[in-house]
């Protein structure tokens, strides 16, 4: 049985996933049960990532656990020395090298995945959940779940990234989610 969603998640079409986050200035205890709140819905949800936006807010802060999602020891194994789960409040990638092109899916385009290019490797500075400022170098997958949920965090989506081709080949589900967002 899966568990509850503690939030809904927004979804393609509402007008919230395109506006750019506000910078966290203090935090406080409704940050910390915001974080709390976004990491449960993410797990709920079977997600690696969440950013506010998806959960209708705007707070410049996201969540990942790329090792709930993926129990592959390759990928588990990327990133050894990042403890999981991330709550990043504030990120910002501070430099960025590498190419990497791998299938996307995104919990606000349920049942859509596109193939999309990132950099292989991200360093990304950010504020913990104690606003203490951190650090953390990543590569393969844990990149590129910082850099879709930092998307995110900049109103830019999944969709941004699809080629006209990919665009007309999932039209009919993306209509049907901006109708469903809308209604």
């Amino acid at each position: 049985m899966e568990e509850p969603l503690v939030h809904k998640i927004v979804t393609y079409g509402d007008a919230v996933l395109r506006k750019q986050s506000m910078p966290v200035i203090t935090i406080t205890e409704d940050i910390r049960s915001l974080a709390k709140d976004m990491l449960e819905t993410m797990y709920a949800a079977s997600g690696a990532g969440l950013a506010a936006e998806q959960i209708g807010r705007t707070e410049r802060i996201c969540v990942i656990d790329v090792s709930y999602a993926h129990q592959d020891d390759e990928i588990a194994n990327e990133n050894p020395d990042t403890p999981m789960p991330m709550v990043l409040i504030n990120p910002e990638i501070t430099a960025h090298n590498g190419s990497q092109v791998g299938q996307e899916g995104c919990l606000s385009f349920p049942e859509i995945y596109a193939n999309v290019k990132r950099s292989e490797n991200v360093t990304c500075k950010y504020l913990d959940l104690e606003g203490t400022p951190r650090e953390v170098e990543a590569k393969g997958l844990l990149s590129r779940a910082i850099q879709h949920e930092l998307d995110h965090l900049n109103g830019v989506l999944l969709v941004d990234h699809m080629s006209h081709i990919q665009k007309m080949a999932v039209s009919g589900r993306l209509k049907r989610l901006k109708k469903e967002s809308q209604a």
